[in-house]
């Protein structure tokens, strides 16, 4: 055990914990999966997937509701000034059943589709992120997802309807010492009589401080009966035992009610129990290939925001005789901003439709979606502070002091930062994708590359990579992206050609598929450390993903002649904007810094460049790293404060 009482695990064990916890099956078609082996699967996206009448209108009946309310009860400056949502706020949103947008009808919930939570979430969010994300975290990743994944009858009874009107919930795995290492987590759930006792201290649990009800990730010892393993509980927050001992507070999401949670002899009955002893972790995933559509959901609402303040201020604020617009250096910027939302919306979209359908696995979907938006919105919400200027740095309430509108940009930026943290951050999601993405190589071939494989097994495996290589390499050679007559519908008379766009898709997704291959004979049992080169392929198959889903929804917009030609135009922009991308990310696979990078770093570790930090003073505070979660008794004020 560590000094923090996490288990001492190697590298090894670890991945075989996050192993054992994700989905070993495909028992549905992914068109993502498809597009990094190679096989660019139109069919399987196009056309794009539509609600059903009945499904829209009850969406849109909702949303209207919901923006009413945005407009009205949510003051989302107020928020921001005084780093909390007013429970009139929380109070108005269960009163119009928000907390149960996901939530079955027959619970008392709204049985809202994947598509109009997503519309609600970025609705939500454009008034104030904070809000949003309360909202997600208690429906995305909260207990109303693992409950219907993996509850029982009469656990969704007895929840369900609570999580739908009333009780807010809350997710716990992170602690102080583990963030995407489950395999290290310390939070205890002993045996005892017919139920468990949880002991240890969770962090950065969002909504965690005014939550009712919370699932809770804790780790069960073997022991005769017990299979053991990390293992899924609903705990109430009122428990006996049960501490809230800070609220923590960020660079944004200012009302966020996120805090430090310690449990001391917590006692929960086996009936709370989420699925078996050991499935913990896969439930979690399983919760999140869809929970983590809320993100860019959010991360699309605040493209749309970006690009209609990026418009109106680019018009108005002049420069050398001519709106700034008008100059090419913003102009870039305002293009790249309109093309980007464009696309998010579409993979947002695209994902989400194909979730409620149920037809196609989106695990990877849904992860490039995270990952994508969560990037991209970034770097629009960072364009638009520099087409703000000063004012872009300026609070919104200074602006608003001195007599100017008060656009909150520098909020926004601060806002859409953590995005790119939490439910996976960056790095840790490109590790995720391409763990999926490369599946079917590992499948076939990888006990070629264990080194607990006896020969005999490594043998077999050859000459079962032998059949599938043989198969499969000769189809990356040539395709329909080399004939110039491929997916003419997308073509259309009067508008730009996205049948080229296409093309250029199924060419480079075989390329893609190339490179992987090319890399895994290369370094075969390294290839796990080769992070930089995984990052670059995960983000090369976004951009294509994203260039595919662009399509295929401004053809849908044009079949149903909803802003047709400028549909067009935006995905045009959007592709030949990321086919550049594309290409440096190519060109960065095999000529890069990545070995010198891994020098420079030793040297920072081994203390070779500390005369490059001297000359300056360090203000942080005294103290651990790390704070202390040893289990035990709770020594600070419970500063949970449910909302009734």
């Amino acid at each position: 055990m560590s000094g923090n009482g996490n288990p001492k695990v190697s590298e090894r064990e670890a991945r075989q914990v996050a192993e054992e916890a994700r989905e070993q099956d495909w028992r549905k078609p992914s068109f993502a999966k498809e597009l990094f082996l190679g096989r660019f699967r139109l069919d399987l996206i196009h056309p794009h997937p539509l609600p059903a009448t009945e499904q829209a209108q009850a969406g849109e009946e909702f949303l209207a509701k919901l923006r009413d309310f945005c407009e009205t009860k949510i003051d989302g400056a107020l928020i921001e000034r005084e780093a909390r949502i007013p429970d009139a706020v929380i109070d108005g949103l269960k009163e119009l059943g928000a907390l149960g947008m996901k939530i079955d009808k027959k619970y008392g919930g709204l049985g809202l589709t994947q598509v109009y939570y997503n519309k609600a979430l970025a609705l939500v969010g454009s008034v104030s992120p904070a809000v949003s994300a309360l909202l997600s975290a208690h429906q995305s990743i909260g207990l109303p997802q693992p409950l219907k994944l993996a509850g029982t009858p009469e656990q969704k009874e007895t929840y369900l309807p609570r999580l739908a009107r009333t009780d807010i919930s809350a997710f716990l795995l992170t602690e102080p010492d583990v963030g995407s290492d489950p395999a290290r987590l310390a939070t205890t759930a002993t045996p005892d009589g017919d139920g468990y006792v949880i002991d240890g201290v969770k962090l950065w649990t969002t909504n965690g401080v005014v939550a009712d009800l919370m699932v809770v990730m804790a780790r069960v010892p073997k022991s005769e009966g017990h299979s053991g393993g990390i293992t899924a509980f609903i705990v109430e927050a009122g428990s006996e035992g049960v501490t809230v001992e800070n609220r923590n507070a960020f660079m944004g999401l200012r009302g966020l009610e996120n805090g430090v949670t310690r449990f001391h002899r917590v006692r929960v009955p086996a009936a709370n129990r989420i699925g078996p002893e050991g499935a913990g972790l896969k439930i979690a995933l399983t919760t999140l290939n869809t929970g983590r559509l809320s993100l860019p959901a959010m991360c699309a609402g605040a493209g749309k925001w970006c690009l209609k303040i990026a418009r109106e201020w680019s018009a108005v604020r002049e420069q050398w005789g001519k709106p700034v617009a008008r100059h090419e250096a913003v102009g870039a910027k305002i293009s790249f901003i309109a093309a980007t939302t464009f696309a998010l919306e579409a993979v947002l979209d695209l994902s989400s439709q194909l979730a409620d359908e149920d037809r196609n696995d989106i695990r990877i979907e849904a992860a490039l979606a995270k990952l994508y938006g969560s990037e991209m919105a970034w770097l629009m919400a960072d364009e638009l502070v520099q087409i703000r200027g000063g004012r872009g740095y300026e609070t919104a309430d200074s602006l608003a002091a001195r007599g100017e509108r008060a656009v909150p940009v520098e909020q926004i930026l601060r806002d859409l930062r953590i995005n790119r943290i939490f439910e996976g951050s960056t790095e840790i999601m490109h590790l995720l994708i391409a763990r999926e993405a490369v599946d079917a190589h590992l499948a076939v071939a990888g006990d070629i590359i264990d080194p607990d494989k006896s020969l005999g097994d490594k043998a077999k495996a050859g000459a079962q990579a032998g059949v599938f290589y043989a198969k499969w390499l000769p189809k990356l050679v040539a395709g329909a992206g080399q004939l110039p007559t491929s997916y003419g519908d997308f073509h259309p008379a009067g508008h730009p050609d996205l049948a080229a766009q296409l093309r250029y898709v199924e060419r480079t997704s075989r390329k893609l598929a190339r490179s992987t291959f090319y890399a895994m004979s290369r370094w075969q049992g390294r290839m796990e450390t080769k992070q930089g080169f995984l990052g670059r392929i995960v983000d090369i198959g976004a951009e294509l993903f994203a260039m595919s889903a662009a399509c295929v929804r401004a053809e849908m917009l044009r079949t149903q002649g909803d802003h047709g030609r400028e549909a067009y135009q935006l995905a045009d922009a959007f592709c030949r904007q990321a086919r550049i991308r594309i290409e440096e990310l190519f060109g960065r696979l095999w000529n890069n810094t990545d070995d010198l990078d891994a020098t420079v770093v030793k040297g920072v570790l081994s203390g070779t460049y500390t005369w490059l930090e001297e000359g300056v003073l360090d203000p942080s505070g005294d103290g651990p790293w790390i704070a202390d979660a040893t289990p035990g008794p709770a020594t600070r004020e419970n500063v949970h404060r449910p909302i009734r």
